[in-house]
């Protein structure tokens, strides 16, 4: 099993097409804001799944070259075809998965950019990412922090509350405490051993026109839920996940659903 959720072929077209515009590039985008300049640049793009944001590398590293590593063979298919037509850094996609199959001090760069990963995932992946940069190299590390999705988490617990179901109650806590907070984010870094950790936090709401609109936007089915499943830990959400879905339609009846995410990226350095 891989520690890095792959995409179905399926998906992959709908994930570059909706998700990436919609929803990926906010991370993306907030972590190529804080790239550290340099000559020859070595990155490496941990799940990087269709490659995005790296063909934006070329206005930041020129002259770069850029290493996916990705368990989704077809999602890679695609990073290859849009990577063909960029001549101004050179793309290397693998397929690969953690730990990554290549030597420490490797990388000026190590990028990870919304993955899915549980918290025993998110500590080997710090670990892996200083391991593979060289000294004085960078970390980019984006994904959604705490009171992410906390409108679903509220309604989770009120389905908890009038089933009596404890367990659930138990772990929504648990999965709203698994997000990290910037400070427990500047400490995961820290004890991954990286130095002068600097943390960015930006707010943003997605709209959806309903619970059904929800439920079958690409984001939520590639990114959101699945990320809410894994977290939670139980193994049957279909009930409390329906109930979600019939409380957007009653709440938010006369007015846009409005999904709270707190973008989070830290940059850090290997000395």
């Amino acid at each position: 099993m891989s520690a890095l959720p792959g995409l179905e072929a399926r998906d992959v077209a709908i994930f570059e097409t909706f998700v990436v515009p919609r929803y990926l590039s906010i991370f993306g985008m907030l972590a190529l804001e804080m790239v550290i300049a340099c000559e020859r640049a070595m990155v490496a793009h941990v799940g990087c799944r269709t490659g995005f944001p790296d063909q934006l590398l070329a206005t930041y590293l020129p002259g770069a070259t850029v290493v996916g590593f990705d368990p989704s063979e077809p999602a890679l298919e695609l990073a290859r075809t849009k990577s063909a037509l960029i001549r101004e850094i050179t793309f290397d996609y693998r397929a690969g998965d953690l730990p990554l199959q290549v030597p420490d001090d490797s990388f000026s760069h190590v990028m990870a950019v919304h993955p899915r990963l549980d918290i025993p995932g998110r500590e080997l992946l710090v670990r892996e990412m200083r391991r593979v940069l060289a000294a004085g190299g960078q970390a980019l590390l984006a994904m959604p922090l705490r009171g992410s999705f906390q409108e679903i988490a509220d309604l989770l617990r009120e389905y908890a509350l009038k089933q009596e179901a404890g367990d659930v109650t138990k772990a929504i806590e648990a999965n709203i405490t698994s997000r990290p907070t910037l400070e427990t984010f500047t400490e995961m870094m820290e004890d991954g051993g990286f130095d002068e950790v600097d943390v960015e936090v930006r707010a943003m709401t997605l709209p959806f026109r309903s619970g059904r609109d929800f439920f079958e936007d690409p984001v939520s089915r590639l990114m959101i839920v699945p990320d809410i499943e894994q977290s939670i830990g139980i193994g049957d959400l279909v009930a409390p996940l329906s109930y979600v879905r019939d409380a957007i339609d009653l709440y938010w009846s006369e007015q846009e659903f409005e999904l709270t995410v707190n973008v989070g990226c830290a940059s850090a350095r290997r000395f």
